[in-house]
């Protein structure tokens, strides 16, 4: 790696990673319009992670300048939700909502009130199964899996609800990502202020296979199907020349780029598109963008979503 040029990361999450279905970060660097792959990397805790995010993890790691993440989880919750919560939140913890604390990021006294009144992922599905029914009664009906502007951003593409707590548990990444981003001092830009050697943006691996693939499926827990293959193989071959919006070109080992296509469940390659994303980020931060390429519209608790 070039000296002081920070070390580019991709995050494939699970807020309960094991040792089986472990954290994929993938790492990169940047010279001009190309992106090296350095490495895979498994995480089988989110323990390992956060210690990775501390200055003695970074140093541990190799990261002596610094380092720019795209995570694929939501780095914040939708505003009416948030608001109902401020207004109407059960328990003694949501009051710091509604305290103006210009000293303190919105998103930090979210997250920690959150942690503080549900202490676990499964209290945090209580509290937005409850919204309606056992806090703020009177909601106006309607369904409760509210979106960001972010989510929604892309014209025929939608990311799921920050507020999905099963199936595909996006709120529980929230849940338990964001904690360890805000706990460790990360700067989020338009959302916090932390280190300045550590910077974490949120990415959405879906926005660019989307942009190369359109609905073609790359990727699934349970069926490896000769079309998901060659899907994943067009998606390689697209990143590799080029051949999209954020004008990057991935460059691999023949050995990689075969590592990518072999994992029928996508956590290789979603990890890749995330330092992609990180990459055409950090592209936008040295042309002068202050927000990393973020838009000026962004709400500073509900976030947003790279390149969106």
């Amino acid at each position: 790696m070039s000296a002081g040029h920070p070390t580019l990361l991709g995050l494939d999450f699970s807020c309960a990673p094991t040792r089986r279905k472990p954290l994929t970060l993938a790492q990169g660097v940047r010279a001009g319009h190309a992106v090296k792959l350095l490495g895979l990397e498994a995480l089988p805790s989110l323990d390992e992670w956060a210690a990775r995010l501390r200055p003695a993890g970074m140093a541990a790691a190799g990261w002596h300048h610094g380092l720019v993440m795209g995570c694929d989880f939501p780095f914040g919750l939708p505003r009416p939700f948030v608001q109902a919560l401020a207004v109407h939140g059960p328990g003694e913890a949501f009051a710091r909502l509604r305290e103006a604390q210009a000293l303190v990021a919105e998103c930090d006294r979210l997250i920690d009130a959150l942690h503080a009144h549900c202490g676990d992922r499964a209290g945090f599905q209580r509290l937005i199964d409850g919204w309606g029914q056992t806090w703020h009664t009177d909601r106006p009906a309607g369904g409760k899996l509210l979106h960001r502007a972010t989510d929604r951003a892309v014209p025929g593409l939608s990311s799921t609800s920050p507020l999905q707590t099963r199936y595909v548990p996006v709120g529980k990444m929230y849940f338990e990502g964001m904690k360890r981003l805000v706990d460790a001092d990360v700067s989020l830009p338009g959302l916090r202020t932390g280190r300045a050697d550590a910077i974490a943006l949120e990415a959405y691996p879906g926005l660019l296979a989307g942009e190369i693939l359109g609905r073609r499926s790359y990727k699934s827990e349970t069926d490896a199907t000769p079309e998901r293959l060659i899907a994943r193989l067009d998606l390689i071959d697209a990143l590799e020349q080029g051949r999209t919006r954020l004008g990057l070109r991935l460059k691999l080992t023949p050995a990689q780029r075969d590592h990518l296509a072999a994992d029928p469940k996508g956590d290789r390659l979603d990890a890749v598109l995330c330092l992609m994303q990180a990459a055409w980020a950090q592209a936008q931060h040295e042309a002068g963008a202050t927000r990393w390429g973020l838009s000026p519209a962004m709400d500073p608790v509900e976030g947003w979503i790279l390149t969106a």
